[in-house]
């Protein structure tokens, strides 16, 4: 259930203004798009994994509403956090595992599978999310775009208005990040 445009951001302004029964009516209007992007994840994640959509959507969502120096913008500014948040919860989740693992050894595929969430597929975030690192430290903007493209389900249009640049600007940097980024974890599955 998708409020009318702008729903979503009177409702962020007056939760940042501390209504709190803003909360409880933010919360049917945006779980079924979080919902939809978790599941999204979760469909290239590996058979049997302990985490869940609906368990990444409310760790998500605590996280957001937790969020008590955010100025929200927008709804589009609303999903690009919770994008970067759920790129937060599925690393932690995917170190947690590994370090109780301890080496154990974990299918990678290459970052464009990984974009195409190919069914079945076992994506590394891990590498996704040391290479995005990287990334981020080479082209911001580009490791920005890439996070909100695939963390956050955002459109090319939704993702340039986030970061207030133009659509074009955004298609060409998604293309080079992706093949930056697809050349990287490539290369950290040869090694």
């Amino acid at each position: 259930m998708e409020g009318l445009p702008g729903e979503i951001t009177l409702l962020l302004a007056d939760l940042q203004a501390g209504n709190r029964s803003a909360e409880s009516r933010l919360i049917p209007l945006v779980y079924n798009e979080l919902r939809r992007v978790a599941g999204r994840y979760m469909r290239g994640e590996r058979a049997g994994h302990t985490l869940q959509p609906t368990a990444l959507v409310h760790e998500a969502y605590l996280r957001l509403i937790g969020q008590r120096d955010v100025a929200w913008q927008n709804r589009s500014h609303f999903y690009a956090v919770a994008a970067r948040l759920m790129r937060n919860v599925l690393v932690d989740h995917a170190r947690a595992r590994q370090a109780h693992k301890r080496g154990g050894q974990e299918r990678k595929v290459t970052f464009d599978e990984a974009l195409e969430l190919a069914g079945g597929e076992s994506t590394d975030l891990l590498a996704l999310d040391e290479a995005l690192t990287r990334l981020a430290q080479r082209d911001p903007r580009q490791a920005r775009i890439v996070e909100l493209r695939f963390f956050g389900g955002l459109s090319e249009k939704e993702a340039a208005e986030v970061l207030r640049i133009s659509v074009r600007t955004v298609k060409r940097d998604w293309a080079v990040a992706r093949a930056w980024l697809y050349r990287e974890i490539r290369q950290g599955c040869a090694t």
